[in-house]
């Protein structure tokens, strides 16, 4: 379902983004590789481009082939950068990246995004949620957290809220929609990759080994990106706007405590 398609693929020099690339190279996709750093396994096509800003993501985007099959939206931060660089490329980058691509993608393609258990409050949180998402194009991210009166540390988190509620909406824009592109997401529960232990600053030592005590391990890349690229795949034309939880029953857990069952 992957053979001779061409994936965009954000975030590969490491962790889950390494992994998902290497995994549709095998499945025989061909792959163009985006990141800051440039990644230690070679790919037939590599970009390097920083998504916090517009003008980064312009050249990005001038540099793709006219046609490709599938972007997945891996790259992302833990927010030890600080809320509004989180905000800028865990958000608004991917939004504008996704946005600025979708012309490239062929109808009946796909966008995926990597969001988080994290993300888990969008509804509790849907005023804010819905604010952040309503504000067009790449808004100054330092001018976003003092209007949403975001507190330190809650950078990452609320980026992911805001992912999850433009994906279901990503799905019905006309820009996606209209040309039959499909905008999902993959919710990871904490994942042994680099970024684990960026994490356990941001979080604290006690939720982090509490969400892996829940399902018994943390999850490791080889358990996330084959999702990802199921949603990325034909084999999921009829998948459209929805969240995958990848996170070994994480979000059943929460959902039995926070509901009740």
């Amino acid at each position: 379902m992957l053979f001779g398609k061409t994936i965009l693929i954000t975030g590969v020099a490491s962790g889950i983004g390494a992994r998902t690339a290497e995994l549709a190279l095998a499945f025989g996709a061909d792959v163009i590789g985006v990141d800051r750093n440039v990644p230690a396994a070679p790919l037939q096509s590599f970009i390097k481009a920083d998504i916090s800003s517009p003008e980064s993501i312009a050249e990005l985007v001038s540099r793709l082939p006219q046609r490709i099959d599938a972007l997945a939206n891996v790259a992302g931060v833990s927010g030890t950068l600080g809320d509004a660089k989180t905000i800028a490329i865990n958000f608004y980058g991917l939004r504008a990246l996704s946005e600025a691509v979708a012309p490239h993608i062929r109808e009946g393609g796909a966008v995926v995004n990597v969001a988080s258990v994290a993300g888990y409050g969008w509804r509790a949180n849907l005023e804010r949620a819905k604010g952040l998402v309503g504000v067009q194009g790449f808004p100054d991210p330092d001018q976003i957290v003092k209007e949403f009166a975001i507190a330190e540390g809650e950078g990452y988190p609320i980026s992911k809220e805001a992912l999850l509620l433009w994906t279901q909406r990503a799905a019905h824009q006309a820009l996606f929609r209209d040309r039959g592109i499909r905008v999902n997401a993959v919710s990871p529960g904490p994942v042994t990759t680099p970024i684990l232990n960026e994490f356990r600053k941001v979080f604290g030592d006690a939720r982090v080994d509490s969400d892996i005590t829940r399902v018994g391990r943390a999850g490791s890349a080889p358990d996330i990106a084959p999702a990802i690229l199921f949603l990325a795949s034909d084999g999921a034309r009829w998948i459209n706007g929805a969240n995958l939880p990848v996170d070994g029953g994480l979000e059943a857990s929460i959902n039995a405590d926070v509901l009740g069952f």
